[in-house]
């Protein structure tokens, strides 16, 4: 078995509801356990057209190949209407492998671990929240990169549970809706 980390987004769509079900896909096959998953994150698109990305990143433990799990991030994606019309295009959904165990994949199908990983504050947070002392290979402590990203927007996005919370401990009512993308006000 092989510990995994997977990056998904999303920007297209429901995107918020379609990155849960993904991770509920992935948690259904029996060649996969989910470990942990991080907070959803709303981002700004960056290289990419469209509107601003959800994104949160999954550690998984798989009994799957590199490129075995590739595939199956493909036809996942496949699954929930993905389109690649041209490159960086929006899309309803975006697998991508970040790393695979302490593998360094370099093919022309497969990177590992994912060659920008390190320069996108939507892949390192979420990264970091899962595992605080994350060694990316060949490279070090993922949370050493975080302040090469500081620049870029990212903010979590709260539940409404969340914000009802807030709001009865702030005793702020107003608060307790939470706006449009999942801040509370």
């Amino acid at each position: 078995m092989t510990v995994a980390y997977l990056g998904l987004g999303a920007n297209l769509g429901d995107a918020r509801q379609t990155l849960k079900d993904a991770v509920v896909c992935l948690a259904q096959q029996h060649t996969i356990t989910v470990l942990g998953k991080s907070s959803l994150y709303r981002t700004a698109p960056i290289d990419a057209g469209g509107g601003d990305y959800f994104n949160l990143a999954v550690k998984l433990e798989t009994s799957l190949g590199a490129h075995h799990l590739l595939a199956l991030c493909h036809k996942i994606e496949q699954h929930f209407g993905r389109e690649r019309p041209f490159r960086n295009a929006p899309r309803t959904l975006d697998i991508d492998i970040l790393l695979y165990g302490d593998e360094s994949i370099d093919e022309p199908e497969l990177i590992v671990p994912h060659p920008r990983l390190t320069e996108r504050a939507f892949v390192l947070v979420p990264l970091v929240e899962i595992d605080p002392a994350l060694e990316i290979p060949r490279l070090g402590r993922a949370d050493a990169f975080l302040s090469a990203v500081e620049g870029q927007r990212i903010e979590k996005v709260k539940s409404p549970c969340q914000c009802l919370l807030e709001a009865l401990r702030g005793g702020n009512e107003a608060a307790a809706k939470p706006a449009k993308g999942g801040s509370c006000r």
